[in-house]
């Protein structure tokens, strides 16, 4: 039977040593009894560095590596739209539907992406390009309708911007 630690070790092997590093550089923000404050910053590490989502397995090593509960990294993970918890496609589009954007047109930009890509909001495309999300909010009502792909947020949408956005898509 294996003891503890050496479970808990198995657990934080998952994680590269580049990703605990990076890791660790989130840690060292907090005072020294609260690693686990660095747990959002972990967890998008670990996304980035899986392909853009998160299992199980991947948020155990997390837990283990920040000496938390499993079922803390779970309620993080679960509880923010910017973590996947199943593979999306290469590129991840979230559209803002919150009020501002509601009421600048975000409704049409919604249907406008569902025609151009023959998907619905929390779908991927049939070759795994592209999964479309609809957030409560982005923090940018100034600019809405707004959006963000991958790190990058787009304001003041139109058909034509979405169109011109696509094209230059891999």
């Amino acid at each position: 039977m294996i003891n503890t630690q050496a479970a808990l070790n198995l657990k934080i092997e998952m994680l590269t040593l580049a990703t605990r590093e990076e890791i660790d550089k989130w840690i060292a923000k907090y005072p020294a009894d609260q690693k686990q404050s660095a747990v959002m910053a972990a967890l998008r590490i670990v996304q980035d560095q899986n392909g853009g989502w998160l299992n199980t397995q991947l948020m155990d090593a997390i837990a283990a590596y920040l000496e938390m509960p499993p079922i803390a990294v779970y309620e993080v993970a679960t509880f923010y739209s910017m973590y996947e918890l199943e593979p999306i496609g290469r590129h991840k589009i979230s559209i803002c539907t919150n009020i501002s954007c509601m009421l600048c047109g975000s409704e049409e930009v919604v249907a406008h992406f569902e025609k151009r890509l023959g998907i619905k909001l929390g779908e991927t495309t049939a070759d795994g390009k592209i999964t479309l999300r609809e957030v409560e909010c982005l923090g940018a009502c100034v600019g809405a309708p707004m959006m963000q792909i991958g790190n990058e947020y787009i304001e003041n949408l139109t058909p034509e911007t979405i169109d011109q956005l696509l094209a230059g898509l891999e």
